[in-house]
């Protein structure tokens, strides 16, 4: 028997980007809007525990980076000294800010906040299990489920203790270890193995397939791994962990592969990070027609309704690519079908950044892509090593590179490699879904000394000699 029956227009099941996003659009439109999460505030995993932590903690190590670096330009500084608890308690308030910052938006917005867990009882009614102690009925006209993803485990090679870390824990940055194995050359892996390789540990990357950052395009990703393999003691690529057992030192691994040592070396600790799952199967969620598909997502058509008719799925528990921006244009996209406009998610570039050091960020159509679809593209590359900016600032290790279509000269895709690639990205999304042609980006003038202008000098070299030519084999063209 529930302690009260509340009903709303719309109930949105997780606080993090899609989840806030959708409700704070659904209350400016004038719904009746219940956000639930068994957070104080919104923010969800990426303000939590993903996006924002871990950025404050890249920030810190690529400050002490540059601080060692700063040698090579005749600045010398005495070695750091780091304490732990103060970084940690500044990652946190930088947590603390910006979640109570959405829940003061929330309350200004009317939105009902409530914290705690969700279960479908039917497709108009959720049972809430509330933080505080009780449940809470609560009947709704539409619903979206934006209940996010969490981190993959290694099946059969768990050990107790707290030993194994996953990017959760790891951000917690209890102590800094002396070795470190970080399971998985993904984004995760690689941005928080560079966290604790800054702060003194000695960092070791373990990835089974045969180079890092598997389906990114490999001329993005070959200045990052010449600089991971300076930062870290050891890659080992095409290689996986068999077996991890407690050793009174810390884990013994044993690995398999082209690159496994003969022996099996001790780690302080072992992070697993080999990606995420969907956190799509919601209690009672099988009481309704939302259908989940062979990966475990949440089946959605464009507007991101589920089978359910009053039920929408949006974020990581609805597909590829999980990332924060796209959750959030997912919940607006959601809620303006739910106001009955006439709405869409067709993104032509979604923009993804890994924020290493170097950066790595691309959008649109990538030189792998293109190739596996057969599809003829022309490639235009700006080494950062003519770059002035890049020069000054000591990084000419990046690339700018425009992915175009060889008849018209649009603009498919743009790939970026070097320092601040995150922030450069943008003029490519914007490119690519205005469908710009070489000669926009080029005409544009950019701003001298910049990084930005690695983008219009990219176009220039589009209409040089010095450009790729990929063309499908069975192609009719020259």
């Amino acid at each position: 028997m529930s302690d009260k029956t509340n009903s709303t227009q719309l109930a949105v099941i997780g606080g993090g980007p899609g989840g806030y996003a959708a409700a704070f659009l659904a209350a400016d439109l004038g719904l009746k809007v219940a956000l639930i999460d068994p957070e104080p505030n919104p923010g969800g995993v990426c303000l939590y525990r993903g996006c924002i932590p871990s950025k404050a903690l890249l920030h810190a190590a690529r400050v002490l980076t540059e601080a060692r670096e700063a040698a090579h330009w005749g600045i010398e500084f005495p070695a750091p000294k780091i304490d732990i608890a103060r970084l940690r308690a500044w990652k946190d308030s930088v947590v603390a800010k910006l979640t109570g910052g959405l829940g003061q938006l929330s309350k200004q917005r009317a939105v009902n906040y409530i914290q705690g867990k969700a279960a479908f009882v039917d497709p108009k009614t959720l049972m809430i299990e509330q933080n505080a102690g009780g449940t809470q009925q609560l009947s709704f006209d539409h619903a979206i489920v934006a209940t996010g993803s969490q981190p993959v485990s290694l099946p059969g090679l768990s050990v107790d203790g707290t030993r194994i870390l996953d990017s959760t824990s790891a951000l917690e940055v209890v102590e800094v270890p002396k070795t470190l194995l970080v399971v998985g050359g993904g984004y995760i892996g690689l941005e928080l193995g560079t966290v604790y390789a800054a702060l003194g540990t000695s960092v070791t990357v373990v990835e089974m397939m045969p180079g890092l950052l598997p389906g990114v395009d490999r001329d993005l990703v070959l200045p990052l791994a010449k600089r991971m393999e300076k930062i870290f003691h050891s890659i080992m690529l095409g290689t996986k962990v068999a077996e991890m057992k407690e050793d009174k030192n810390g884990i013994r691994v044993r690995f398999e592969g082209s690159q496994a040592p003969a022996e099996e070396p001790v780690f302080g600790k072992v992070l697993i990070a080999v990606g995420r799952r969907p956190n799509a199967r919601v209690p009672g969620l099988d009481k309704t027609r939302v259908e989940i598909d062979a990966r475990g997502f949440v089946k959605v058509d464009l507007q991101r309704r589920t089978a359910e008719p009053s039920i929408y799925a949006i974020g990581d528990a609805a597909g590829e690519p999980m990332l924060a921006h796209k959750a959030s244009h997912e919940g607006r996209v959601a809620v303006e079908a739910i106001a009955g406009r006439k709405v869409a998610f067709e993104p032509r570039a979604i923009p993804a950044v890994v924020f290493t050091d170097p950066e790595i960020a691309w959008c649109g159509v990538t030189e792998e892509q293109a190739q596996k679809e057969n599809r003829p593209i022309k490639v235009a590359r700006f080494p950062w090593g003519a770059s002035g900016r890049a020069t000054t600032l000591d990084r000419n290790d990046g690339v700018t590179k425009l992915i175009l279509d060889p008849e018209s000269q649009r603009v498919l895709g743009v790939g970026i490699v070097g320092t601040g690639a995150g922030e450069l990205i943008a003029e490519g999304v914007l490119a690519v879904e205005m469908a710009a042609l070489a000669a926009d980006i080029k005409l544009s003038i950019h701003p001298h000394p910049t990084l930005s202008e690695t983008v219009m000098e990219a176009a220039e070299v589009f209409f040089g000699q010095a450009t790729h030519v990929y063309r499908p084999a069975k192609a009719s063209r020259a």
